[in-house]
C-alpha cells in the first residue's frame, strides 16, 4: 500500500515535470517564430518597398531609393583611373535638407576622415563625441565592398545621429563595383538596432594589419581625404584618421573663435596632437589631457616612431599654457613650418589638395604640409584643442612592407618638392 502511493506521487511530479517541459518548448517555439517575424519585418523595412505607412498608405524608402541611384550612377575613375569613386554613396539628413551652397553660417566647421571597414566601428565614438557634420570615405576590396555598402546602408538606417550628421563616400579599385544588396540576408541576419550594426563591425576589426590589406592592394589614404573634404560645405575643415579623436565642444568653440575674428585666408589652426593608452578614457579637455600628460598616461603622438615629425608643435610650451580650460579657444602661438613637422589642423576649403600620388605609408601628409609652406600659410596653434588617437604607436606593430612603402614614397616626396618649384614660382620657401 505504502509502495503504491509513492508510485502514485512519482507519476504525479513526473508528469507535471513533463508538462512543463512541454510548456517551454512552446514558449520557445513562439519566442523563435516572434523573433523570426521581427527579423523578417527589419529586413523588410531595409529592404522592401516601403518604409512603413503615413496616413494609411505606403511610405517610400527614399533612403533606399537615394542609395540605389547613387550605385546606379556607377561612380567616377580617380585621376589614376586605379579606382571607383561613389560620393555621397549616402547623405546625411543635414547635407540632403540643404541645398548646394546653403549650408547656415552657425556649421561653419566640417570633420572629415577616411578608414577601411574594419576601423569603421570607431565612427560610433567619433560621432557621439563630434556631434556635428561629418563626411567618411571608406576604402573597401573584394567582398567587403558589398559588405561596406549593406553595412553602411544599415547604419544609416538604424542609427538617428549617423542618419542626422554623416556623409558616405565608397571607394573601391576600378575594376569593381558596388551593387544595392537587394537579397543580401547574410550581411543583415541579427540586425535590429543601431548597436547591433556595430556589434557587427567589431567583428569585422582589425582584419587587416594597418595597410596589409590582401591581394597586395594599395590603400589610397590621400584620395580618401580628398574625397571625404570634398563631400563638405562647410568653410572649414578638419581632415583626421577615423581612430583619432577630437577634444570636446571643439566644433561651438572654434565657431565661437572664428566669427569673432577677422579671416585669414592663408591660415591654417594646429591642433597638437597625442596619443593614449588603450585603457584610459579619453580627455575631454585640456585640464584632462594635461594631468594624464604628467603621469605618462599621455604623451606626444608618434614619439617612439618619429619624434621629430610632431616636435615642431612645441608641446612643453602648450602643456604649460592656458590650462585650466575655462577660457575662450584661442590662438596660443603661430609657427612656420620647418621639415618634417605633419600637422593635423583646420583649414579654409580652399587649401590644396592632398596629393594622391601618395599610397600606403609614408609622407602621405607631409607631402600636404610642405605645400601649404610653399604656398604662404601660417601655421598658428589653437591654445587648448587639441586630437588624441587610441594606443600608444610602438614599433613593431606596423605590417611588414612598412619601411619598402617608406622608402618608394621618399623618392615620390622628392620629385614631389621640385614640382613645388614649378607650381609656386614667386615663393621663396622651401621644404
Amino acid at each position: 500500500m505504502h509502495l503504491s502511493k509513492k508510485c502514485s506521487v512519482f507519476k504525479v511530479v513526473l508528469s507535471a515535470l513533463l508538462i512543463v517541459a512541454l510548456l517551454q518548448l512552446i514558449y520557445l517555439s513562439f519566442l523563435s517564430k516572434f523573433h523570426g517575424n521581427q527579423q523578417r519585418y527589419r529586413y523588410s523595412e531595409l529592404f522592401g518597398g516601403s518604409g512603413g505607412k503615413k496616413n494609411g498608405h505606403p511610405e517610400k524608402n527614399s533612403r533606399k531609393e537615394r542609395l540605389r541611384f547613387s550605385l546606379s550612377t556607377g561612380g567616377i575613375f580617380d585621376n589614376s583611373g586605379q579606382y571607383r569613386v561613389y560620393k555621397n554613396l549616402i547623405k546625411s539628413d543635414f547635407t540632403t535638407n540643404h541645398k548646394p551652397g546653403s549650408i547656415p553660417s552657425s556649421h561653419v566647421l566640417a570633420l572629415a576622415t577616411h578608414t577601411t571597414i574594419n576601423n569603421l566601428h570607431h565612427l560610433e565614438s567619433l560621432v557621439e563625441r563630434w556631434h556635428n557634420p561629418l563626411s567618411v570615405a571608406i576604402f573597401a576590396h573584394g567582398q567587403d565592398v558589398k559588405f561596406a555598402t549593406a553595412l553602411v546602408y544599415a547604419l544609416s538606417f538604424f542609427c538617428p545621429q549617423i542618419q542626422s550628421l554623416v556623409d558616405f563616400h565608397l571607394v573601391c579599385l576600378s575594376g569593381e563595383m558596388a551593387s544595392f544588396p537587394e537579397q543580401d540576408r547574410e550581411h543583415f541576419a541579427g540586425l535590429e538596432d543601431c548597436a547591433s550594426v556595430f556589434s557587427r563591425l567589431e567583428t569585422h576589426r582589425d582584419k587587416y594589419k594597418n595597410y596589409a590589406i590582401s591581394g597586395n592592394v594599395s590603400y589610397p589614404n590621400n584620395l580618401l581625404r580628398n574625397v571625404a573634404r570634398g563631400g563638405t560645405e562647410s568653410s572649414y575643415i578638419l581632415v583626421i584618421d577615423i581612430d583619432m579623436m577630437p577634444s570636446a565642444d571643439l566644433h561651438q568653440q572654434f565657431e565661437a573663435m572664428i566669427l569673432g575674428r577677422e579671416t585669414a585666408s592663408d591660415e591654417v589652426f594646429v591642433l597638437p596632437a597625442f596619443e593614449i593608452r588603450h585603457a584610459r578614457k579619453m580627455p575631454g579637455n585640456k585640464a584632462e589631457l594635461v594631468q594624464l600628460y604628467q603621469v605618462g598616461e599621455v604623451r606626444p603622438f608618434y614619439e617612439e616612431l618619429c619624434s621629430r615629425c610632431q616636435a615642431p608643435t612645441n608641446y612643453s610650451r602648450w602643456v604649460n599654457s592656458h590650462v585650466r580650460g575655462s577660457e575662450p579657444l584661442e590662438v596660443g602661438y603661430t609657427l612656420t613650418w620647418v621639415d618634417p613637422w605633419e600637422p593635423f589642423y583646420i583649414g579654409p576649403h580652399t587649401v590644396p589638395l592632398y596629393d594622391e600620388n601618395f599610397k600606403q605609408y609614408g609622407f602621405n601628409r607631409i607631402s600636404q604640409a610642405c605645400e601649404l609652406h610653399i604656398a604662404g600659410y601660417k601655421f598658428s596653434v589653437l591654445s587648448s584643442a587639441f586630437l588624441v588617437h587610441r594606443g600608444f604607436k610602438i614599433q613593431g606593430e606596423f605590417h611588414a612592407k612598412k619601411d619598402e612603402e617608406n622608402k618608394r614614397n621618399r623618392v615620390l616626396f622628392r620629385s614631389f618638392k621640385e614640382g613645388l618649384k614649378t607650381k609656386y614660382p614667386s615663393s621663396n620657401r622651401r621644404c
